[in-house]
């Protein structure tokens, strides 16, 4: 059997492929609500129906929360690698319903401005992606058998933080541990015509710190200058968070965190991102943060420190002559390469009570720390999977990072001791967790063609 022979398979198979995504889609699979719980167990137990059509083993797993679908599937040769695939099957309530120009849960194939496109709540988060690597898998099945060992990982929390993962992971670490990577479809493509591979994700440090000064809130005519005021302390501290240059001026800060590979950085160059436009989206004109550092660099490889929040004082309507006991503001660090969290947080920390007058105390609450995640550019199964993305897309495969954090990630890494792979066929305009949301037909019917030429790869 030859990956071409796959290809013509799939490409036949579109219109079918096309009405099991529509009946995916139309599975009211809410997490977040209560009333949609019947919905998401019908969706695993659809996934898993699925699985079990395509003669592979499937089980629903109950959880305390939504259920987890997992299968497995043997390939054709019994030396060949095994993977282990995660997709999500819950989606984000539609709301607000009135901004839909159909029913979000009727999917249908329109022209859009750019092609083809389906339109429905989660087809692009994450049904379509998901239904991509399921339509690799059928169309090697229907022609000798699978190229690599695969176990299906299939959970319905994903949208509410995935609450139930870690306790299942725990209960299930032998089973789950077999394979020896992981791959994630819950990504994007660098633009229209160009894949990707998300190489590097951000980590995240949060803590709050809550200064307190007098033992109540004080007029302000009366102790107004004699009396420290928490929030202008607090604003200093703040202040002195950043030099002149936008870098974060913690001591070992930057502990971990090394410069770009030179070829990522000519590559990263050639993507010919545009700064000015980014910046104007959101209605700013310059940019800030780090002098000397380009924004792309910036929000996939560079550290960060940014308040999300401050409370002081009186913040009603009016004025109220007010000289406040209390100040406090939400701090988050979003963390890259090797840096420790927690090394970060306690140098945090110090640098805070290092600046304390005499009669203002400190009080620090977490709010949770991951730390950053990156694939080695060596890797074998990324040149691999980088290949085979090319040979479908006639373009190379941009590697690129994630300002963000994909907890799921994290958890293969620290409790299953796997790396992943994260190919994804979303675009930038895919309208996720917004009304109309849709996925290009192309990315449909290329990334289960991208799929089946990784999966070959990753075998040969």
């Amino acid at each position: 059997m030859s990956t071409e022979t796959v290809l013509q398979s799939l490409d036949a198979d579109l219109p079918a492929a096309t009405d099991r995504l529509f009946d995916f889609l139309r599975i009211k699979s809410i997490s977040t609500d209560p009333a949609f719980a019947s919905e998401c167990r019908r969706a695993a137990d659809w996934l898993a129906g699925q699985l079990r059509e395509l003669g592979y083993e499937a089980s629903v797993r109950d959880t305390p929360g939504h259920p987890i679908v997992v299968g497995h599937a043997k390939a054709k040769r019994p030396d060949a690698p095994h993977v282990l695939f995660y997709g999500h099957y819950d989606v984000q309530p539609p709301d607000p319903l009135d901004l839909w120009v159909s029913d979000p849960f009727d999917p249908r194939l329109v022209q859009g401005e750019k092609g083809e496109e389906i339109v429905a709540r989660g087809a692009s988060d994450d049904k379509g992606q998901l239904m991509t690597f399921l339509e690799a898998c059928r169309a090697f099945q229907r022609n000798g058998g699978l190229p690599c060992h695969i176990t299906f990982l299939f959970e319905g929390e994903e949208e509410t933080g995935s609450p139930s993962l870690p306790d299942f992971f725990a209960a299930n670490r032998e089973e789950l541990s077999e394979p020896a990577l992981a791959l994630v479809c819950d990504t994007g493509m660098w633009n229209a015509k160009t894949p990707a591979i998300t190489t590097m994700l951000r980590g995240l440090a949060q803590e709050e710190v809550i200064l307190t000064a007098a033992d109540r809130d004080l007029h302000s005519g009366i102790f107004g200058g004699p009396v420290v005021n928490p929030i202008h302390v607090l604003a200093k501290i703040i202040g002195d968070l950043h030099d002149a240059e936008g870098r974060v001026t913690l001591p070992g800060f930057y502990d971990g965190v090394a410069e770009l590979p030179e070829e990522i950085a000519a590559q990263w160059c050639g993507l010919e991102f545009d700064e000015t436009a980014f910046l104007k989206s959101v209605g700013v004109a310059r940019p800030a943060g780090e002098r000397g550092r380009s924004l792309i660099e910036q929000v996939w490889s560079r550290p960060t420190c940014d308040v999300n929040g401050i409370i002081g004082g009186y913040t009603g309507p009016g004025a109220k002559t007010v000289l406040p006991a209390q100040a406090s503001a939400k701090i988050s660090f979003r963390l890259v390469g090797t840096q420790d969290p927690e090394k970060v947080l306690e140098s945090f920390r110090a640098f805070v009570r290092d600046r304390l007058p005499v009669d203002v105390r400190a009080k620090f609450v977490p709010h949770g720390a991951s730390r950053a995640l990156q694939l080695p550019f060596g890797s074998e199964a990324l040149s691999r999977a980088r290949r085979a993305l090319q040979e479908e897309w006639d373009k190379e495969a941009a590697l690129v990072g994630c300002g963000g954090s994909i907890p799921i990630v994290g958890a293969f890494k620290r409790d299953l001791g796997m790396d992943t792979l994260m190919i994804g066929f979303a675009l930038e305009d895919d309208r996720i967790h917004s009304p109309n949301e849709k996925y290009a037909y192309s990315s449909f019917k290329k990334g289960s063609r991208s799929w089946a030429r990784v999966l070959a790869a990753l075998a040969a």
